[in-house]
């Protein structure tokens, strides 16, 4: 069972000490007296919200938002100027600047009346006008078809054929089988409350995992069934494991119904191999599992023997050698949020489903449907992720300039994370070879272990906690993601601007030595 980083408290700040002293169900809600009218209330709102835990915006990032404010307000005395939010891959949030073809065609959609200048490019107004000419009155204010405009899912089917070195046909891929979505999440989240209708429905997670699939399954009462991944070999995939933890939930009565697979990795920035795709699959096929392939880090691959490789592509590889494979079921996941365009705000993504039969093509389409449609900037945005400039196109030039200015600050960055990491002793960090993050392993001493114990919370939790009161720096404790008993870790971004970046892995190499001396 996980054990969760901060088990429903938050924290109070004071110079002399920290306090855990209020618990959670009070933060930013005003305080009634006690009554039994009320409904949300700890005792009267669901058990499966109450244990639902989301440690990249948990109590520490609580703590830290409450820090922010202080020194806006210059209250308290803390050692630092400002917090540097490493906790969650939000780019913008810490300073990177969008592209500026997305914004002009973002621009120019949304207030169409800018096209009559004649100051923007050929290309923009031209994407404008096709993504306009695609909605009900020419307007992106109005709802769309519940799986997203069609113009865009052509798209989306275009850049997958593209990416995969596939010939396009409608009996490979077609527009019907692409959902656009607010995100990868709220697919992701359609796809486990279909599969899931109680405890004995199982869902294998990678450990450590992105908390979005430990949470929704919580919440949907389904039964998290972990496979831990290999530390030792850069978090790689392992058959073994997996078997195991198959045998192990069937065991229990537990019906594994889907695997999660993230690549490349979040939080261990690992990057699946060809081989690892394909004894995923065949485990798949074995056990008649949903594949969930969150792909949303794609384009985010910095080691130079590398590769990213979807599992659409190695699936159609498979089906070409032995067409039993068909029966696999593959949902795939991209977002605009990642990549190199980091545009998580405007809440864009897509869901592609192959092998799926039209009653659960139907069903998904119900849940979609309930929310109406997309957002329509969101839709846009993938459109532009998918067919970015050419060259020869008037925005080219610029938006390669732009492009590959930020995935290779990217690329130096995740280098200088992870290499100087692992030169501090007492850490030890694989290399990053993909996504936003590092999760570097933490030697934490037996007294700060006990500290932590006394006081309620992880003992990695203990550590994040205070390298944020201490440093300004915001991280999330290993345990909101997994990882294996004895065992302590954390997660964070290689997102802080490339002028900052090398003075924060500095701070955290102060603290680490700080933090072992006091409790050697």
């Amino acid at each position: 069972k996980t054990q969760y980083p901060f088990p429903h408290f938050v924290f109070s700040h004071s110079s002399s000490s920290m306090s855990y002293i209020h618990r959670l169900h009070t933060v930013g809600v005003r305080n009634f007296s006690s009554t039994n009218t009320k409904r949300l209330v700890r005792s009267q709102i669901s058990t499966k919200v109450l244990n639902a835990e989301y440690a990249v915006r948990g109590a520490l990032v609580i703590r830290a938002i409450e820090i922010q404010q202080d020194l806006k307000k210059k209250a308290g005395d803390y050692p630092f100027e400002k917090v540097i939010m490493c906790n969650i891959g939000n780019p913008q949030e810490l300073g990177q600047k969008p592209l500026t073809f997305h914004r002009q065609v973002l621009s120019s959609v949304l207030s169409p009346n800018l096209m009559q200048s004649g100051a923007l490019p050929e290309d923009v107004t031209r994407r404008a006008q096709r993504l306009l000419g695609d909605t009900a009155a020419g307007s992106i204010g109005a709802y769309t078809h519940s799986q997203g405009l069609s113009v865009i899912r052509e798209t989306v089917c275009d850049f997958i054929c593209k990416r995969d070195g596939l010939q396009r046909s409608d009996s490979l891929i077609n527009p019907s089988q692409i959902f656009l979505t607010d995100g990868a999440s709220p697919g992701i989240k359609y796809v486990l409350q279909a599969l899931i209708g109680d405890a004995s429905d199982g869902i294998l997670i990678p450990i450590p995992q992105y908390p979005l699939y430990s949470a929704s399954i919580d919440l949907l009462g389904g039964t998290r069934i972990g496979y831990y991944l290999d530390e030792d070999n850069q978090w790689g995939f392992d058959i073994d494991e997996a078997q195991r933890a198959v045998a192990e939930a069937k065991s229990k009565g537990v019906t594994p119904k889907a695997i999660v697979f993230i690549n490349p990795g979040n939080p261990t920035g690992n990057v699946l191999g060809d081989e690892d795709i394909r004894n995923a699959i065949r485990l798949a096929k074995e056990h008649n599992m949903v594949i969930l392939a969150d792909e949303v880090y794609q384009e985010n691959i910095y080691g130079q023997q590398r590769k990213f490789s979807s599992f659409f592509k190695i699936l159609n590889e498979m089906i070409g050698k032995d067409a039993s494979f068909k029966s696999i079921e593959l949902l795939s996941f991209h977002s605009v949020s990642k990549g190199i365009f980091g545009e998580c705000g405007l809440r864009g993504g897509y869901m592609h489903l192959s092998g799926v039969e039209t009653e659960g093509y139907d069903q998904l389409y119900k849940l979609v449907s309930v929310n109406l449609c997309p957002n329509t900037v969101g839709q846009s945005t993938v459109d532009l992720m998918c067919d970015p400039p050419k060259p020869g196109d008037a925005s080219f030039e610029l938006f390669d300039k732009e492009y590959k200015g930020l995935f290779q600050s990217l690329q130096r960055r995740a280098n200088i994370v992870s290499t100087n990491l692992s030169q501090i002793d007492g850490i030890s960090c694989q290399t990053i070879d993909g996504a936003m993050y590092a999760f570097p392993n933490i030697a934490i001493p037996k007294k700060a272990v006990q500290e932590a114990q006394n006081q309620g919370v992880t003992p990695d939790a203990f550590y994040c906690l205070q390298l944020l009161e201490q440093q300004g720096i915001c991280c999330v404790p290993g345990s909101g993601f997994g990882q294996k008993d004895g065992s302590f870790h954390l997660r964070t971004t290689l997102l802080p601007p490339e002028h900052e970046i090398q003075k924060v892995v500095e701070k955290m190499a102060e603290f680490h030595r700080t933090f072992t001396a006091k409790y050697a």
